[in-house]
């Protein structure tokens, strides 16, 4: 951050954790797998912390701690609105566990005719594939990725040029969980709107790296549905959120019934509270929400514009470094001049290092915490590794059968707004180490899970943490 912006970095629980490596050594973590989830925000778990002694049941409850708990749940979804954007008059926030469930309640929820689609992309999180497919059996579109893995908008408006007045909903991703790319979210929607269609952006990976604005519901560019992850936004306390149009949920019972989703009922019939009561049913999560709103409200006083300013600085340090490591691969953007276009992930492979054991060596011997895989999103991934049918088919049989070792992938470093130039240099580091054969353990490789663990290491975890 610049120097008039209070550093982030400062205000992270467990930021300075020593951790195990595998010659006995301490050191401080290096988190580098934000994209999967976010450390807590110190203004999250204060807020929690503040407000466990007051914790009690919401709505209805006549003491004075359910009375407090009600209001601050109600104030949760108030800053959530606020959050995105929303004109809370005409939209409502509905917390649930996260993204993924809020996107499948939505599938459920969601007004269609039997002769509408679903128009989604290749660049999506399974989150955002998967419940579509079941609802919309037959009739999902995925808009294709250009070869460096951003949106082929001229495929995006075919598709919107075919389907015309038939298109239930246009669901895409803020940004890439994998290669970073920001999608156009706004243009999409004027897009999708012109249509005919409404449009669902996925947020998850979007809201902690950059300002996310639903905007006026009559803007052609306003965004009819957003979801996002507390998890992912520096407070993992098991909330997250679906913000839309209020009617939507008013046309139909819920999917989920039960106490507090109703006004009244009686042994022959059932009137369903508003929103977003009936869409919340039974007791709610109100710790999550309380500190989701709260990460929210430090988020927006750091300044989503200074978030993405120190990103672009981590960004550009980390790429020019990695480059210089000798047989390393960057998917998608390197371009020095157009890192404004993604958030903080490089997804990167060493040749002739599997990812499983490259993020295997980075975990043991270097502090370092990063992911491997797909990401869930695998017809993403595949198309980025440019893998032919032969390659592709030959890697799904051998998984089906039980064996991972050659399970395509990649490994992806993300960064959050407290990562540093140092978190940067420690990595580089150990992949300079990696790529010249300099690491200390014997891997060992588990054919089920594809997963490489040192020979002999015992993991001093009771040390640190067990709960048994």
């Amino acid at each position: 951050m610049n120097h008039t912006t209070p550093n982030p970095r400062l205000r992270i629980v467990g930021n300075d954790q020593l951790v195990p490596l595998l010659d006995g050594s301490l050191v401080p973590y290096v988190n580098l797998d934000n994209a999967a989830s976010t450390p807590v925000l110190q203004e999250a778990m204060d807020a929690v912390q503040r407000f466990m002694p007051y914790y009690a049941s919401v709505h209805r409850g006549t003491g004075f701690k359910s009375r407090l708990c009600t209001v601050a749940y109600d104030q949760a979804h108030e800053i959530i609105g606020h959050f995105v954007g929303a004109d809370l008059r005409t939209n409502t926030v509905i917390f649930g566990k996260n993204t993924t469930e809020a996107i499948n309640k939505l599938s459920f929820r969601l007004p269609a005719r039997p002769d509408q689609v679903v128009i989604t992309t290749q660049l999506e999180h399974h989150s955002n594939d998967l419940p579509w497919r079941a609802r919309f059996a037959g009739r999902v579109l995925h808009v294709h990725a250009l070869p460096d893995g951003r949106l082929d908008e001229a495929h995006f408006d075919r598709l919107l040029a075919d389907y015309a007045g038939r298109i239930a909903l246009v669901a895409v991703t803020g940004a890439s969980n994998v290669s970073g790319f920001i999608q156009p979210i706004h243009r999409l929607a004027a897009k999708a709107h012109a249509a005919g269609a409404r449009i669902l952006v996925d947020t998850a990976q979007l809201a902690p790296h950059r300002a996310v604005d639903m905007r006026p519901d009559d803007d052609p560019e306003h965004l009819d549905f957003v979801v996002l992850s507390a998890h992912k936004m520096y407070a993992p306390f098991g909330a997250g959120a679906l913000i839309g149009p209020k009617e939507i949920f008013l046309h139909s019972a819920p999917e989920y019934t039960g106490g507090g989703t109703v006004d009244v009922v009686t042994l022959d019939e059932v009137h369903w509270a508003g929103v977003p009561d009936r869409e919340e049913a039974g007791s709610p999560n109100v710790v999550g929400a309380v500190a989701m709103a709260a990460a929210a409200q430090a988020l927006m006083a750091v300044g989503m514009d200074a978030v993405a300013a120190h990103e672009q600085e981590l960004l550009a340090y980390a790429i020019e470094r990695m480059q210089a490591v000798p047989g390393m691969r960057i998917y998608g953007e390197t371009d020095l001049n157009r890192l404004d276009e993604k958030v903080g992930v490089i997804p990167f492979n060493l040749t002739n290092v599997s990812h499983f054991l490259t993020a295997a060596i980075l975990g043991y011997e270097g502090g370092i915490g990063v992911r491997s895989g797909c990401f869930c999103a695998h017809p993403y991934v595949v198309h980025l590794l440019q893998l032919d049918e032969q390659h592709a088919e030959s890697w799904r049989s051998q998984l089906l059968g039980g064996d991972k070792s050659n399970m395509p992938g990649m490994v992806r470093a993300s960064f959050g707004c407290y990562s540093d130039l140092g978190d940067i240099d420690r990595l580089v580091a150990m992949l300079q180490r990696i790529a010249r054969g300099d690491y200390q353990g014997d891997y060992q490789l588990n054919r089920a899970t594809g997963e490489y663990r040192p020979k002999g290491f015992v993991e001093p975890l009771a040390d640190h943490f067990l709960l048994i």
